[in-house]
């Protein structure tokens, strides 16, 4: 019955966001104990805390580009886009295209690039980060960052992966920028 009642769940995330959940249900299927531990790893990979959905995205679009160039991103942009953030920031963001986003929102897109590399240039970033947002807010970036890169490993090791492919935004085809910064 438990397993019923999550893959109805699995199905509504399905048909909402457009999205194969097929590598969740063989997950479900084959060991309910890891789908549960996949459950509560969601819950950590959907904290907010108190930032803005600008800057909380950028930061999930660029680490899910960073790894992936498919449907996990398409996923994350269509979450943002259902989050209110407008769709000329997600193309910016996407694009990395600095120069059109909010101040607020390029520190994130060029923080989370820096995070990727390695760059000891992000502890700079950092500092900025905690001005604006403090501690609550680095450590919903550090979870947007690090939450979205672990879909892409998972799905790719059972064998979801796919291709890169463009991405819309409203009616708009995009192919992600994976340009490093650094």
């Amino acid at each position: 019955m438990i397993r019923y009642m999550f893959n109805k769940m699995l199905l509504a995330v399905r048909n909402r966001y457009d999205y194969d959940v097929r590598y969740q249900q063989d997950i479900l299927e084959a060991d309910l104990g890891a789908f549960l531990k996949l459950m509560a790893f969601q819950v950590m990979s959907s904290h907010s805390g108190d930032l803005p959905a600008g800057p909380l995205f950028a930061a999930r679009i660029r680490a899910i580009i960073w790894e992936d160039c498919g449907p996990c991103t398409q996923l994350i942009v269509n979450m943002a886009l259902e989050a209110k953030v407008s769709p000329d920031i997600v193309r910016a963001i996407i694009d990395k295209d600095l120069g059109s986003l909010p101040e607020d929102i390029a520190l994130v897109v060029q923080f989370a690039e820096h995070v990727l590399a390695h760059n000891p240039e992000a502890d700079d970033l950092r500092k900025k980060i905690l001005v604006l947002w403090g501690a609550k807010g680095l450590i919903a970036i550090a979870y947007g960052i690090s939450s979205s890169r672990v879909y892409p490993a998972l799905k790719y090791t059972l064998g979801y992966g796919k291709a890169c492919s463009r991405i819309v935004v409203n009616n708009l085809s995009l192919a992600p920028t994976n340009r490093h910064l650094v």
